[in-house]
C-alpha cells in the first residue's frame, strides 16, 4: 500500500510506489520544476495548464536541484492542483541514481 499522506518521496519511495499505482491505473509524473531532466528518468517539465489536464487523482512528485525549494512551495502546488496529490522529491535532482531500479 503507498502512503499518500507525507510531503516527500524519496526516489526509492517514488519509483515503488509509481509502479504499484501504475499498475493500478493512476498516473505518477516526475515534474520538472527547474527545466533540468533528470538523466535515466522520464520527467514532465512544469506547466500547469498541461499538469491541470490530468485525471483527478494523479500524482505529482515535484523536484528541483536539492528538493528544498520544492518542498516549501507545496502549499502553492496544492492549492493549484487541488484534485492531485501533490509531493516532492527528497534531495531532488542531486540525489537521484540512474542505476537504482526497483
Amino acid at each position: 500500500m503507498v502512503d499518500l499522506s507525507g510531503d516527500e518521496w524519496t526516489q526509492e519511495a517514488f519509483l515503488r510506489a509509481k509502479k504499484e499505482l501504475e499498475d493500478q491505473g493512476r498516473s505518477v509524473l516526475l515534474v520538472d520544476t527547474i527545466a533540468r531532466p533528470i538523466e535515466g528518468a522520464e520527467t514532465v517539465l512544469y506547466n500547469p495548464f498541461e499538469l491541470s489536464a490530468y485525471p483527478e487523482g494523479t500524482v505529482l512528485v515535484f523536484y528541483c536541484d536539492t528538493g528544498k525549494e520544492t518542498k516549501e512551495r507545496l502549499p502553492e502546488f496544492r492549492k493549484k492542483f487541488p484534485d492531485k496529490i501533490c509531493l516532492s522529491l527528497r534531495g531532488g535532482r542531486g540525489y537521484w541514481r540512474k542505476t537504482l531500479r526497483i
